[in-house]
C-alpha cells in the first residue's frame, strides 16, 4: 500500500517539476505535506468513526497533535 502512495506522490512531483515552465521550485516539503495531510486526516477520521483516540493511534501521533491538526484543517 505505501508503495502505491509513494508512486502517486512521485508521479505528482514529476508532473509539478515538468509544469514549472522555468519557474524556480520552492517550499516543496510544505506543499506536499499540505496536499496530503488533510485528505489523510479526513479518511482516518472516517475510518475511526470520528473517534480521535482511535484515529491518533492509527496515525501514530498523540491525540493532542491530532486535535491541533484537525483544527488547522478545519475538520470537525
Amino acid at each position: 500500500m505505501s508503495t502505491e502512495i509513494g508512486d502517486c506522490v512521485r508521479r505528482s512531483l514529476n508532473r509539478y517539476f515538468r509544469d514549472l515552465d522555468g519557474e524556480s521550485p520552492h517550499a516543496i516539503y510544505d506543499m506536499v505535506i499540505a496536499s496530503v495531510e488533510k485528505p489523510m486526516l479526513e479518511v482516518v477520521m472516517k475510518q475511526s468513526a470520528g473517534n480521535q483516540t482511535i484515529a491518533a493511534e492509527m496515525l501514530g501521533i498523540s491525540r493532542s497533535t491530532l486535535r491541533r491538526k484537525l483544527i488547522e484543517h478545519n475538520i470537525s
